[in-house]
C-alpha cells in the first residue's frame, strides 16, 4: 500500500475510474459477478434499446430493485474516501460507469458519468423532462411511466445498448484521462467500451496505471500495481487521509 501512497503523493493529476464493484458495498449488486444482475436478469434485454421500445415493462419492472430504490442506498467508505481525497487535492476527477448517483450523494464534485444517469428522464415522444423522483412517483401508480403531457414513453438518461453515447461526457472523460499521470481503476472489469479504453489514454502519455478489482481485467499486464481487495485498499486509504 505504501507504494501506491508514494505514487499518489507525487501525482499532479490523479484520475479514478469506478465500476459497479464499488457499489456492492452499498448493497447494490454488480453486473458480472457470481451474484450480479446479469445472473438474475437477461443482459440482452434489460439495457437493450430495441427491446426497451418493444417491451419497456421488462426494464421498469426489474429496475425497481436496483435503480428506483436508490433513496434507500447510502454512499459507502469508498465514496466517502474519494470525496476527502478530492477536497484535499489528491484527485482531479472521478469517471464512473455507475448509474447509482452515489458519488454525487457522497459529495464528489468532479464526476463524469459515461453511462448516463437516472437523475433525468425524457419523454421519447415530446421531449418533456422528468426528474428521478417524478418517475419514481409515477412507478407507484403504473408499471411503465408515461408522459403526463402526451402519454409518450419515458426513458431514463441512461445509455442503453444500441444508443449513442453522450458526446460531452465521453469527450470530457478522454480529456481528463489523457492528462492523468496516475490512473486508478476501482471495481471495474474493464470489458465494456469505451470505459475499458480510458486507461490507455493515460498510459500513452506516460501515466501510471493502478487496478483495484477482484477479477482479472484485460489491462492487468499494463498495471504498475494490482490489488484484489477493494475493502482493504480503501480501509488503508481512509485511515491515511483521516489521520
Amino acid at each position: 500500500m505504501q507504494s501506491f501512497l508514494n505514487l499518489l503523493d507525487k501525482s499532479e493529476n490523479c484520475v479514478f475510474l469506478s465500476g459497479a464493484g464499488i457499489s456492492t458495498f452499498s448493497g447494490i449488486p454488480d453486473f458480472r459477478g457470481s451474484n450480479g444482475l446479469y445472473a438474475k436478469y437477461d443482459a440482452n434485454r434489460i439495457f437493450d434499446l430495441a427491446y426497451f421500445h418493444k417491451d419497456p415493462s421488462y426494464f421498469y419492472t426489474h429496475a425497481r430493485e436496483f435503480i428506483y430504490d436508490l433513496d434507500t442506498r447510502e454512499p459507502n467508505l469508498i465514496h466517502r474516501t474519494l470525496v476527502i481525497m478530492e477536497k484535499k487535492g489528491y484527485i482531479s476527477s472521478v469517471i464512473t460507469q455507475n448509474i447509482d448517483l452515489l458519488h454525487q450523494k457522497a459529495g464528489s464534485e468532479n464526476v463524469i458519468e459515461i453511462h448516463g444517469s437516472p437523475a433525468n428522464h425524457r419523454c421519447l415522444s415530446c421531449g418533456e423532462n422528468y426528474s428521478y423522483s417524478d418517475v419514481r412517483d409515477l412507478l407507484e401508480k403504473e408499471t411503465v411511466p408515461h408522459c403526463t403531457r402526451c402519454n409518450g414513453l419515458i426513458k431514463p438518461d441512461i445509455i442503453f445498448y444500441g444508443e449513442m453515447l453522450d458526446e460531452t461526457a465521453i469527450t470530457n472523460a478522454i480529456a481528463v484521462s489523457s492528462k492523468a499521470d496516475l490512473f486508478v481503476v476501482i471495481g471495474s472489469s474493464l470489458v465494456v467500451q469505451p470505459a475499458a479504453s480510458l486507461p490507455l489514454y493515460s498510459l500513452k502519455r506516460g501515466g501510471t496505471l493502478i487496478i483495484v478489482n477482484n477479477m482479472p481485467t484485460p489491462l492487468d499486464e499494463y498495471a504498475y500495481l494490482k490489488y484484489d481487495e477493494l475493502g482493504d485498499f480503501f480501509n488503508h486509504l481512509s485511515s491515511y487521509f483521516n489521520e
